[in-house]
């Protein structure tokens, strides 16, 4: 069973910073494309950014780009997110998940294990 651990959340100031990591307990790490998503209260999740197993190839939503770079190091088996100019909308918990196979993907239904989770808030 592979394990997912995010952290890096809390309280944030509109227009200030977080990074997130997604830790995952099982490899190999680098034979898992990544994504980060996120669920704001009474919506579905959806994709913030996905990275490949190389760490060469990311997307991201149009709402994340430019201020939200996601990244990877093999060798901690750590994905992170960071976050900048963060804005109210951008509260949520956020998710990160693995994707077996050569390439990343949007589609959350192409991820098979996924993280508890991290609140982050941005207030106003």
């Amino acid at each position: 069973q592979v394990q997912l651990v995010e952290s890096g959340g809390g309280l944030v100031q509109a227009g200030g910073s977080l990074r997130l990591s997604c830790a995952v307990s099982r490899g190999p790490f680098s034979t898992y494309a990544m994504g980060w998503f996120r669920q704001a209260p009474g919506k579905e999740r959806e994709f913030v950014a996905a990275i490949n197993r190389s760490g060469g190839s990311r997307y991201y939503a149009d709402f994340v780009k430019g201020r939200f770079t996601i990244s990877r190091d093999n060798a901690k088996n750590t994905v992170y997110l960071q976050m900048n100019s963060l804005n109210f909308e951008d509260t949520a918990v956020y998710y990160c998940a693995t994707k077996p196979g050569l390439g990343y993907s949007t589609e959350r239904t192409r991820y098979d294990y996924w993280g508890q989770g991290t609140q982050v808030t941005v207030s106003s």
